[in-house]
């Protein structure tokens, strides 16, 4: 699996906490970015077939921008760890 998959698996997996964990919802005025990416390392590649499980910690949120701290890992080993960022906003 392509590691830009496996960043964006994780940066929807972020999304989905955030609004689970903050009790929002996104209607159609609202869209949920993906802004920026920090100490990204992949550290075994994931084959097809692999169960990739997904994990995501929201370490800080400040004037309406989060940042996660991510894995992915497959039987327990970590396969890919990142800091995501991500805002939310209205359509313009």
């Amino acid at each position: 699996m392509p590691g830009v998959l496996i960043i964006e698996a994780l940066a929807q997996a972020a999304a989905l906490l955030t609004l689970k964990t903050m009790n929002l919802t996104i209607d159609d005025n609202s869209v949920y970015y993906f802004v920026g990416i920090d100490k990204a390392r992949f550290k075994r590649p994931v084959q097809a077939g692999d169960q990739l499980i997904l994990k995501a910690t929201i370490e800080r949120q400040r004037i309406g921008i989060w940042k996660y701290s991510t894995q992915a890992e497959v039987d327990g080993r970590i396969v890919t760890e990142a800091e995501l960022m991500c805002p939310m906003r209205r359509k313009p």
